[in-house]
């Protein structure tokens, strides 16, 4: 059982509050002992903004009030509105400007940008990733290779991420892409980004990364750490709510003559210069920023309300939060050790270096779910499973408390015996 007193979590929550104020909180299930759910499921699905609804509402005053004209006569006009969100996003990864764009979703902007950046030839035709890729990945490359003709049980090469940098050295001539995650999504792993791009270049081959787990979660230097390319979604640590479009990184050096017109681009509308995509030209007018990779018309209320949830971020800024997530992470920790090597094991580096806002425990008897179901409608905890035997706690530095990791380790030993 877990011996720390609670009134220390109380008091820890007191002089490190961080910006719970500003999200709604769950009601716990009846029947919890606290009112609110001690909630760690945000490398899911992150927690509403309080200003994302009225953010939401302002749009759909528009709609009522303007309908087709609101596109250039809003008070935030529809047809630049994804531009309000690109200073905010470009400082949470570490970008440029120009970039960082906001389209779509995760899966699909992948394949837009291995559409550009996976250029099988000769022998280099393997895509590489981690043998715990997230499953949307796994298909996504499986599909590209597949789409180029190959066998995707040649093409792609599935390694541990410690094997990785071996691998590159050895075989990097057969390598076109490395596309990993940034933060792995089972065990929270943060992965060596600069230094595997950086190995993955000195291969010849192009550094892709998915963000999923990691934009919000931990600083970024994309620009910098010299990757090619980099899509993440924005409504697990970002809050952008369900759905909500995701995110692209193309480096600059990608970029220059207008988005470099000779590279291969599944292109749309909506990827043409703003300023002349009224013309109706039949032929596309480059832009030298990543909107080059833009298709189709943006989502202007799910823009909205991620326009809210980026807002409490900048806020905030990637130093707070990342010392914040440190202090919660680190003591749930402390709670959770002791029981580690019994009824569970915590599988999450303890390195803080080498991870974000996640604490992966993997459970003993194997029943996960079950685990888990009862640890919320018992004690309002709630968590997220990945089947058969992982449970993932997020204490999300922007609202998780000390207190909901006293809470959870207290329900973790009563369920757990």
């Amino acid at each position: 059982m877990n011996t720390h007193p609670e009134q220390d979590a109380l008091a820890a929550d007191a002089a490190d509050p961080g910006r719970r104020a500003e999200f709604l909180i769950p009601p716990a299930p009846a029947g919890a002992p606290y009112p609110e759910t001690a909630y760690f499921a945000g490398n899911s699905l992150g927690l509403q903004p309080r200003d994302a609804a009225a953010a939401v509402q302002a749009e759909l005053a528009e709609w009522s009030g303007q309908a087709v004209e609101a596109w250039f006569a809003a008070e935030r006009p529809w047809v630049t509105y994804p531009a309000l969100l690109r200073e905010d996003m470009a400082a949470l990864v570490g970008a440029r400007p120009e970039e960082t764009v906001v389209m779509n979703a995760l899966t699909v902007n992948l394949h837009l940008l291995m559409a550009t950046f996976y250029r099988p030839e000769g022998e280099r035709v393997r895509i590489l990733i981690e043998d715990t890729a997230f499953p949307s990945d796994s298909y996504a490359v499986a599909g590209q290779a597949a789409w180029h003709g190959l066998d995707p049980a040649r093409a792609v090469v599935r390694l541990p991420a410690a094997d990785i940098p071996a691998y590159l050295a050895a075989e990097g001539g057969t390598v076109a892409l490395v596309l990993l995650g940034g933060i792995n999504y089972l065990t929270g792993e943060l992965l060596d980004i600069p230094g595997i791009t950086a190995a993955a270049h000195e291969a010849g081959a192009v550094a892709g990364w998915d963000l999923a787990h990691a934009a919000g979660n931990v600083p970024l230097s994309l620009h910098d750490w010299n990757a090619d390319f980099a899509v993440w979604c924005t409504y697990k640590y970002l809050n952008g709510g369900p759905g909500a479009p995701g995110a692209c990184f193309v480096h600059a050096r990608h970029l220059s003559g207008g988005a470099d017109p000779a590279l291969p681009r599944l292109t749309g509308w909506w990827g043409t210069d703003e300023r002349v995509r009224f013309e109706m030209r039949p032929d596309r007018d480059h832009v030298p920023a990543a909107d080059a990779w833009q298709v189709s018309t943006p989502p202007i209320l799910g823009l909205a309300a991620l326009r809210a949830a980026l807002a409490v971020h900048a806020k905030a800024g990637m130093a707070e939060l990342s010392a914040r997530s440190r202090r919660l992470t680190g003591y749930l920790e402390s709670l959770l050790a002791p029981m580690s090597g019994g009824p569970i094991e915590l599988i999450t580096p303890s390195d803080p270096a080498r991870r974000g806002a996640q604490l992966s425990v993997r459970v003993a008897a194997g029943d996960a779910a079950g685990l888990a179901g009862r640890l919320h409608a018992r004690h309002g905890v709630l968590a997220d499973v990945r089947n058969p035997d992982v449970i993932r706690f997020a204490p999300v530095p922007l609202y998780s408390t000390y207190h909901d990791c006293w809470r959870a380790a207290q329900a973790l030993a009563a369920e757990s015996v």
